[in-house]
């Protein structure tokens, strides 16, 4: 059976700028049964958005970013069985043993609810301003896995890395189940590939194409079984490319149609943005009915 996803993204826009009330769209969600709501990050925006690797960036540069463990801390709060993740928290702008306490310390407050999209972002100016280093962003962000995964599972812990080093330190508390479900938001080379079966539990791809989607997941799968692991276990979330009419309203029945060729493809989590597919909040209640109702067609 697929899941269902919600990103945050946009939101406030129903309530004329106000994002607080968003938590409200999040409790229905949760209520309609909503497996995941996940939130993207950026720490600082450039006005150089001709840089974003993937198209036109879809935002202005004065566009709001909250700061996604912030926002899902308040989700957890308010909030029963929803999955609360990132698409993506951009990692290495942390430092790893702060990612580490954070990540634990909602996942303890929200009773183990957390699996977090990590990635390293496209702005050399957010690392700048930062004050981390854009070189070897990606060694940065495997180590602060390998940090994570020491830290949420054991204490005291040492370890001698690149970037990160340190002795005998205690990072207390542990999340719920000593792990935290981990999945990337990066390219299918060779080495991310390797790295992601090594390391993670899911994929967050750009890629919204069915036919290209399946030949990388099931180089994924690949990887997996190399190693030992179930292909099965492997999580992939992406969402749909929205079918627009002429008047440019969303034709939902027809972004829909897609659901097949991508479960078939090997995705198993789809992500929608409700502020791409309601105007206003009145709207999310029957969205969310029938978005949810995919789960038992699939």
């Amino acid at each position: 059976m697929i899941k269902i996803a919600i990103s945050l993204f946009g939101l406030q826009n129903w309530f004329g700028g106000d994002f607080a009330p968003v938590l409200d769209v999040v409790r229905l969600a949760d209520r309609k049964g909503v497996d995941q709501v996940n939130v993207v990050d950026h720490v600082i925006m450039s006005e150089e958005t001709d840089k974003y690797p993937y198209g036109k960036f879809p935002a202005a540069p004065s566009t709001p970013w909250y700061e996604p463990i912030t926002v899902l801390a308040a989700a957890a709060g308010a909030t029963e069985k929803i999955r609360l993740s990132t698409g993506i928290v951009i990692s290495p702008l942390r430092p790893a043993v702060l990612l580490a306490k954070q990540l634990a310390t909602l996942d303890v407050i929200s009773r183990g609810r957390v699996e977090v999209g990590l990635g390293t972002g496209w702005q050399r100016q957010e690392y700048e301003a930062c004050g981390v280093p854009w070189e070897r962003r990606f060694t940065r962000m495997w180590e602060q896995v390998r940090v994570c995964k020491e830290l949420w599972s054991k204490a005291p812990v040492t370890f001698e890395g690149e970037t990160i080093s340190f002795k005998q330190l205690y990072s207390i508390p542990f999340p719920v189940h000593k792990h935290i479900p981990l999945w990337f938001g990066v390219e299918t080379s060779k080495r991310n590939i390797e790295a992601i079966a090594e390391l993670g539990d899911g994929w967050l791809p750009m890629e919204r194409d069915p036919e290209k989607l399946k030949a990388q997941i099931a180089a994924l799968h690949a990887a997996f079984k190399a190693r030992g692991r179930d292909p099965k276990t492997l999580t992939v979330r992406t969402g749909l490319r929205p079918v627009f009419r002429n008047d440019r309203s969303v034709d939902l029945d027809a972004t829909l149609a897609q659901v097949p060729a991508v479960i078939e493809a090997g995705v198993n989590i789809i992500d929608f943005m409700p502020a791409v597919y309601c105007k206003e909040p009145k709207e999310a209640e029957p969205f969310f009915e029938r978005i949810v109702s995919l789960k038992k067609q699939y």
